[in-house]
């Protein structure tokens, strides 16, 4: 992500010290994405990837460290987190939380094929059943009370046009989360920032999802939507491309099939996921944080996206 603490490679050393994953070779800070600080570490018995939390705090991160080595432990294809000698995986760098897991093999497919949206589909689904015994709570931090708390901040910054189909999603959303149907979802941990670019391939074998650091309980239809609209729509249009869209549902479905809820719900919750996305990066885009490397995203894709899912709902 972002480099916002800059960390050195005398730091990097000291923090390896707690660590049995060997000596620092290489430290190198990673541009992308606009949360976390993180570096690509190398040292002579491997390749990590150190991250310094920016906005989480000591107390939050358990829930996502823990995750993760829980999926890790269950044979799914995510980072691991390196312990110190008192088998602690949570760190401390320059007073802010930190965490060092191996790094993933292969690269983000950003033109996802039929077999890659197949790929993250069932990856997916067997990651929503791997955590059903996880045995700690959080709730999606961004998630419907967030929004309610966000949108008021950057209605100022929007046109007319926009603050109405921003304020008239937000109403729809609040009330589809009172209905029954919403009530009956399946939840559970869910991933919630699961886009191509936090996914790795070799070829088109899946080898890891990475950045957990959105995770939370959530709906597993709400996570899916997520997935969907980033992996299986023209980045250009919003539009979603039906053959990508069907091999990640079939694949989805092989593993867990979709209950009647989610099935009433299917496009509620691609819009929910669509807004979601919509608000955070107008919140990055207008209200932005300093950082060394930042590197805000537009926030009128999702604006695309949320018409797109209006105006063309899609029914299962």
């Amino acid at each position: 992500m972002a480099v916002f603490t800059e960390v050195s490679e005398q730091q990097a050393s000291d923090l390896l010290t707690q660590l049995s994953i060997g000596d620092l070779k290489s430290l190198q800070g990673i541009s992308s994405g606009i949360e976390n600080t993180n570096y690509f570490l190398t040292t002579d018995q491997g390749e990590y990837v150190l991250t310094v939390f920016e906005r989480l705090s000591h107390a939050q991160l358990p829930f996502y460290l823990y995750l993760m080595k829980h999926l890790a432990d269950r044979g799914i294809a995510v980072p691991d987190p390196q312990s110190n000698s008192q088998g602690d995986i949570l760190l401390t760098l320059l007073d802010k939380p930190a965490a060092v897991v191996n790094r993933l093999q292969g690269e983000s497919e950003m033109q996802p094929g039929l077999a890659h949206c197949a790929a993250m589909g069932q990856t997916l689904a067997h990651m929503h059943l791997a955590a059903q015994d996880f045995d700690k709570q959080q709730p999606n931090l961004r998630g419907l009370p967030w929004w309610n708390d966000t949108v008021p901040q950057i209605l100022p910054f929007l046109s007319k046009e926009q603050a109405q189909l921003l304020t008239h999603e937000l109403a729809f959303q609040n009330h589809i989360s009172g209905s029954s149907s919403y009530t009956a979802l399946p939840r559970g941990p869910v991933h919630a920032d699961a886009f191509r670019n936090n996914v790795m391939f070799v070829a088109e074998t899946l080898s890891g999802v990475f950045d957990f650091y959105f995770a939370g309980v959530d709906s597993w239809l709400f996570d899916l939507g997520v997935c969907i609209n980033d992996w299986c729509i023209d980045d250009n249009t919003g539009v979603l491309n039906m053959p990508r869209l069907q091999a990640m549902l079939d694949a989805y479905q092989s593993v867990r099939p979709l209950s009647a809820s989610e099935r009433e719900l299917f496009n509620p919750m691609l819009r929910a996921a669509a807004l979601r996305f919509w608000i955070s990066r107008l919140w990055d885009f207008h209200l932005p944080r300093e950082a060394s490397m930042l590197q805000a995203h537009d926030p009128v894709h999702f604006e695309r996206v949320l018409h797109q899912r209006l105006h063309h709902p899609i029914a299962l």
